[in-house]
């Protein structure tokens, strides 16, 4: 038995939710050198760590992103299930953590997860790096040490991205140290550093048996195990994520390294990254997509973003209107060239256009990305500025098999990490330092062969799109009383927001943050739950929460929400 002196579950044992006090015996911890005695005990810790990771974002509707797509504007729901009722309105509430908060369950999972991965993944290094202990050769202690430095990465960017402080645990930290709170630049400044550590150790492959490609379970990727050289394009891809989505501001945006995010796409992957699914335990899952997809009160798309495609004029009429009469006419109905939409001048010419029964096999694609769904399934409640005719259908294969109410399918590949994101983030990387063309380049891969949207070639960041009256996207101006078209910048973020929604977690909440899209007051993070506070010695009332008028607030943004 151990002694714990931070929250329950910081190794690999149970994660106890509730606040942990000081100083006790925690007879659910084990002992870390029981747990690592042997070459195979190591190794079978070390392969389950990426699904650990992932079952933190995806494997349960019980963590903030729910909260972050109805705060960014990505989804409209009003349910008070998983604290979107409590975050979807306007203005913006607060990310509460007074102590016994309603939503505090959601608000840790993360937290709690992804401390035990940093930990596991830096004990299972420090085992690593002790003198004589080896997995069985060279080559098969390398590819450990990178994998681990490689789920060490993932889990430290995931506590940066979403909170305003985390504990950064090293291989040397002491099993029993918490690690002090550090700021999430620093905590992202620790994953991206233990990412280059993984990159090493792929490069440097050893010699002996047992070496990569990875084993098809530590990430199940659909195709063949994951070679060195593949496994460095993924990971470089991820940091060009990360690097870019820590930031909290458009000042912290324009100030990440850009040439380091280029590079590094420019160096990722070649092709969506595509998971493998199921509803087994064994294997990874996607709760938050999968509930969405049930539609009725789970989701509509915003009119606020999807809006930007419109070229009949309800857009701008939509933006005209006051927040609260916004819905007054009834659901948001928009005509739009872009051919990820469902086309036609009436909703029964786009019901008609496009309808998911023709996607409904795991094996099909679906023509549209959203559909107008059938008049009789609209779903009107909460604010009625959310209210819409269109649902995201574009996963829909993936969530079903047979029919919108048959058997669910769930079973995969999921694309948890696209090509065009990757591209998008190589293009805002090279609008923001100047190299218009390559930019433009990028954008219309999608704009043009998704969307059918005329190609960029004003290569400059003050031109207005293509497409005179019928121009995508269309962008309200500062005080968001009116519409114009957009410049490339917009171009490159509408690409990213239709390319991307639903594919990863917090995607668009990260981007709008960063961007500068976010209504007024929007929480930009979260702070450590509150049960760590406390058994940090906090004093009750020294818990703090964050957004909503407090600290880390969004300001009033680029489109003046």
């Amino acid at each position: 038995m151990m002694r714990s002196f931070i929250r329950c579950g910081a190794l690999a044992g149970a994660v106890m939710l509730g606040a942990c006090d000081l100083a006790v015996e925690n007879r659910t911890s084990p002992d870390t050198s029981k747990v690592l005695a042997t070459p195979a005990d190591v190794e079978a810790l070390l392969g389950g760590q990426f699904l650990r990771h992932h079952s933190s974002l995806y494997g349960s509707t019980g963590n903030v992103w729910g909260m972050m797509n109805v705060m960014s504007h990505e989804n409209f729901s009003s349910l008070s299930n998983n604290c979107q009722g409590q975050r979807v309105g306007i203005p913006r509430a607060g990310n509460d953590n007074a102590v016994g908060n309603g939503c505090a369950s959601e608000q840790r999972r993360i937290y709690y997860i992804d401390g035990e991965v940093v930990r596991v993944s830096s004990n299972i290094l420090a085992k690593l790096n002790t003198a004589g202990f080896s997995l069985g050769s060279t080559a098969q202690d390398q590819r450990a040490r990178s994998y681990a430095n490689f789920t060490r990465g993932l889990a430290l960017a995931s506590l940066a991205m979403v909170y305003d402080s985390a504990a950064i645990i090293t291989p040397e930290t002491g099993t029993e140290d918490p690690g002090v709170l550090s700021g999430y630049a620093d905590v992202m400044a620790a994953a991206l550093a233990s990412f280059d550590d993984a990159i090493t150790a792929a490069q440097a492959p050893g010699t002996g048996t047992g070496g990569f490609p990875l084993p098809g379970s530590w990430l199940e990727r659909v195709g063949p195990p994951v070679s060195a050289a593949e496994f460095v394009k993924i990971i470089r891809s991820y940091k060009a994520r990360y690097r870019a989505g820590n930031a909290r501001t458009p000042a912290e945006r324009a100030a990440v390294n850009w040439a380091a995010v280029i590079a590094d796409a420019q160096n990722g992957i070649t092709a969506n990254l595509d998971l493998r699914t199921a509803t087994t335990t064994a294997t990874l899952s996607n709760s938050w997509v999968s509930q969405w997809y049930s539609y009725t009160t789970w989701h509509q798309m915003v009119p606020f973003i999807i809006g930007m495609g419109d070229v009949s004029g309800a857009y701008e009429t939509y933006i005209a209107t006051p927040l609260n009469d916004k819905g007054a006419n009834g659901a948001f109905f928009m005509v739009t060239p872009d051919l990820r939409f469902p086309q036609g001048a009436t909703r029964a010419d786009q019901q008609a256009d496009f309808a998911v029964t023709s996607c409904s096999s795991a094996a099909s694609v679906c023509k549209r990305y959203m559909r107008n769904r059938p008049t009789g399934n609209d779903q009107a409640s909460g604010p009625t500025w959310g209210y819409s005719n269109y649902d995201h259908t574009r996963h829909y294969a993936w969530r079903f098999a047979g029919s919108e109410v048959g058997a669910t399918n769930l079973t995969g590949p999921f694309p948890f990490m696209t090509k065009a994101e990757i591209d998008m983030l190589q293009a805002e990387g090279l609008i923001r330092t100047g190299s218009f063309a390559a930019a433009a380049a990028l954008i219309n891969n999608t704009r043009v062969g998704n969307g059918g949207l005329p190609a960029i070639t004003a290569f400059n960041n003050t031109s207005p799109v293509p497409g005179g009256a019928n121009c995508v996207p269309r962008v309200p101006n500062s005080t968001g009383s009116a519409v114009a078209c957009g410049n490339m910048l917009e171009a490159m973020k509408w690409e990213k927001r239709i390319e991307t929604a639903y594919t990863h977690f917090g995607g668009g909440y990260f981007d709008s943050r960063g961007w500068g899209d976010l209504p007024e007051g929007t929480p930009t993070q979260w702070a450590p739950p509150y049960e760590d506070l406390l058994a940090r010695g906090y004093a009750k009332d020294a818990v703090y929460s964050l957004g909503g008028g407090l600290p880390s607030s969004a300001a009033k943004g680029t489109y003046g929400w």
